[in-house]
């Protein structure tokens, strides 16, 4: 999902703002890429038009859908790629994401009897990092932060799916880049300042 404003960052396109000399877009991909994932998609707008051509330049899949907020542009960007298995939709903004941490969610998925599986880091994990999550929910008196990591079943995009809850205590998953302090924070913790 790549297809989002960005208008707190104020870097121009989101998913193109710079981590050393890198879009955060391609720390995403690389992951992906080499992951057990066979295919990879990229969900855009007309709010991200250079995103767009970067993936188009750089060979990757793109799904136009029609900026209408995250839910419909996913249910949309899943039923223009035609994906009627499951489907794992991840954020553009996670350039902490490695190929180990994508198996390993899909590793539990497959064990999982659940056609959707939903990631999240417990708020504490939040809280020695310094961040403030937007979104928080009590899951079984636990508050929990999705991480913009969800498995979906795509024959049934567009109906609300159970889903197992992966709580997981990992940085990688712990920090979205939507503010200029994220991207400080994740310097911070690629150059092993914070563990």
């Amino acid at each position: 999902m790549a297809g989002g404003r960005g208008s707190r960052l104020h870097m121009g396109e989101k998913p193109l703002a710079k981590l050393f000399g890198r879009p955060l877009i391609d720390y995403v991909a690389l992951a992906i890429e080499d992951s057990s994932i066979d295919r990879i998609f990229v969900a855009t707008t007309d709010n991200v038009p250079c995103t767009r051509e970067w993936c188009m330049e750089r060979g990757l899949e793109v799904v136009q859908t029609g900026g209408y907020g995250y839910v419909a542009d996913m249910i949309e960007a899943v039923k223009n790629a035609g994906v009627l298995d499951p489907i794992m939709i991840i954020m553009a903004d996670l350039p902490l994401v490695t190929s180990d941490l994508i198996d390993d969610i899909i590793e539990v998925y497959e064990q999982r009897p659940e056609p959707a599986l939903s990631t999240h880091t417990p708020l504490d994990l939040h809280s020695r990092l310094g961040r403030r999550p937007d979104s928080l929910f009590n899951y079984g008196g636990r508050l929990i932060v999705p991480a913009g990591i969800n498995v979906l079943d795509g024959s049934d995009i567009e109906r609300e799916q159970e889903d197992f809850h992966l709580i997981l205590e990992r940085i990688e998953l712990a920090v979205n880049v939507n503010v200029a302090d994220d991207l400080r924070l994740c310097e911070r913790i690629m150059q092993g300042d914070i563990l």
